[in-house]
Parts: structure tokens; sequence; C-alpha cells
């Protein structure tokens, strides 16, 4: 069963008006992931070791071998869009009360948190995401992952809410002001529901 680009959620216009238009948004999903999607079909057509395995399973698989390298990063690259476009809402940016709590107790207030999240986000060098983790102390945390990593693969801990810093996420809307981006993100995009429901 070949992997297959998931549909958006929302229209391809609805976060125009908080700071995503609709030319990133098309690009992104569209473009983009489709050819992480169209890659990694192909890498797993031509390998009798990664048929019949999940996307977990062979992000697991290829973590860390060179030989390997550019399956993970193409399984990756689909693992955090498909959790990207989730973490996005037209209505975003708003937090629920029990993530809201846990965020205050493990980093001291929401300002803590979105700090942390900003540090992470705007000093991944090059491609990348920024991630809240939840760890294996259930502790909330925030971490960084390069180009196409997730906290799945380096065992940092289960992702509630990723960002994605590469530049075709941005540039459109943001040039090369990624701390805008960042900050727009936690301010208005977040979807804060979606974290919440991950939680443990």
């Amino acid at each position: 069963m070949a992997f297959e680009l998931p549909a958006l959620s929302y229209s391809s216009n609805a976060l125009a008006e908080r700071g995503m238009c609709q030319e990133t948004l098309e690009l992104h999903h569209g473009k983009h992931h489709q050819a992480y999607v169209t890659a990694l079909n192909g890498f797993v057509e031509k390998n009798p070791d990664l048929q019949g395995k999940s996307l977990e399973e062979i992000i697991a698989f290829s973590y860390g071998k060179d030989a390997l390298a550019p399956v993970f990063n193409n399984a990756g690259q689909h693992w955090n869009h498909i959790h990207f476009w989730n973490a996005l809402s037209p209505t975003g940016g708003k937090l629920p009360t029990k993530l809201q709590e846990r965020i205050v107790a493990d980093f001291g207030s929401v300002e803590a948190f979105k700090d942390a999240f900003k540090t992470a986000a705007t000093t991944q060098f090059g491609s990348g995401w920024a991630w809240l983790v939840q760890g294996s102390d259930g502790r909330l945390k925030v971490t960084k992952t390069p180009n196409g990593s997730n906290p799945v693969a380096s065992n940092e801990g289960k992702p509630l809410l990723g960002l994605d810093v590469w530049e075709h996420a941005y540039y459109l809307d943001f040039r090369n002001r990624r701390p805008d981006y960042v900050t727009n993100f936690l301010d208005n995009l977040a979807n804060y529901e979606f974290a919440e429901a991950n939680l443990g």
C-alpha cells in the first residue's frame, strides 16, 4: 500500500488572515509534501526491507543508517508534515485549560514556554523543526531537530506540537524573518487543542 498525501482539514485560504497565505499553503502541501511522499514510495518500491512497514517503522528502521539517509529524510518529512497540518488551525492561538495548566507547571508561565519555543525555532541552523514534547517523565519540554528528523526518531519524547522552520514554510509570508513567523505561529496559528489531545 503506497503512502498518500493527506487532505487538509481546512481550505487552502483558511489561514490567510492569520499569516499563512494560500500560495504558501498550496506550494507547501501540494508540492513539497507531495514530493516527500512520492520519493518515499519510490524507495519502498525498490527495497523489500521497507515493504509492509508502517511510516513509524520505516523511520525507526532507517534512523542513523547512512545508506538509508534518503529514506529516513523523506519518511521523517512525511510524518512531520502530517503532524504539521494538524498543528495549524484557522482559529489557532488559544490555549485550552488543561494544556495551559501543564505548560505553567512545567515552564513557569505561558510566556516562558513561548520564549523557549522561539529560541529553539530560531536557533535551529538551516532547515529543521521546533517541537513541544512530553518527555518519558511526563513533563513538557521544548526541543528542535535538524532537516527531516523528529523526536520520535531521536527518542526525545512524544511530539505534541511541531513547527516547520524550513524556509519554504514561511518565505512568501515573512521573507527571512523567521522570528516573526514563529511568533505568528504561537499566537495565531498553533492548534493547541491538537497539542492537548496528544498529551499522554
